[in-house]
């Protein structure tokens, strides 16, 4: 499945470097922590990833069209993942995302990519991430997730419905299907609920059926 994770710049401790050619640094996802989704990042979960598919890519608010720069590094240490990365020199959009983040107004590092089942272990909250299974790309973002309640439409596109449905074997997993397409916490959990009181009564085939039908109308909504 697809999923974000969001901090403030304040929490991952970005800077900028001084020469003014558009080079930052910090830390892209703090280990230890509790997130809103109730899920914890765990010292090692970045290693499979960048041991097996290299440094992800740098993008803009999660808008996968044009890099607006790229990582030179990469690496875990005893507090999380430590990115060091360089906006692309003459790109317009690069150019309004050094002023952004020079002013404040850029608020936020999101890393963005895919867990499989295996990656993560079930708590009573929410997840306990072990490992990454393809860490895509991180991105300065507007909106922290946590404060964040609206349907990214860009977002939806990016997530393939018909390979991760299969993997979705309870409500929790729809909602998280759900959440990772861009639509918040709450939002997830009454699209669920809503959707249990349409196929209350519904024989189990047509019940699935009616699921998938729902998912592939999100799909086309957002194409």
């Amino acid at each position: 499945m697809l999923v974000r994770k969001t901090l403030q710049l304040s929490d991952v401790e970005l800077k900028l470097d001084d020469s003014g050619e558009g080079k930052f640094a910090g830390y892209a996802s703090v280990f230890g922590g509790v997130d809103s989704y109730g899920d914890t990042i765990l010292k090692g979960a970045f290693e499979y990833t960048l041991k097996n598919n290299g440094k992800p890519k740098m993008f803009y608010n999660h808008e996968w069209d044009m890099p607006d720069g790229k990582w030179t590094v990469a690496k875990e240490d005893d507090h999380g993942l430590w990115v060091e990365g360089e906006l692309t020199p003459r790109l317009t959009l690069a150019g309004d995302v050094k002023a952004a983040l020079e002013h404040g107004t850029l608020d936020g590092l999101s890393i963005g990519g895919y867990l499989k089942k295996g990656d993560y272990d079930e708590t009573e909250t929410g997840r306990v991430i072990r490992r990454w299974s393809n860490l895509a790309e991180i991105s300065p973002v507007v909106f922290p997730a946590d404060s964040a309640a609206r349907i990214d439409l860009s977002s939806v596109k990016s997530i393939d419905f018909e390979s991760l449905l299969p993997e979705c074997n309870s409500e929790r997993d729809i909602e998280r299907l759900l959440r990772d397409a861009g639509l918040g916490k709450w939002e997830a959990m009454a699209t669920v609920s809503r959707m249990k009181a349409i196929l209350a009564g519904r024989d189990a085939p047509d019940e699935a059926a009616s699921m998938k039908a729902l998912l592939d109308r999100l799909t086309r909504l957002a194409s």
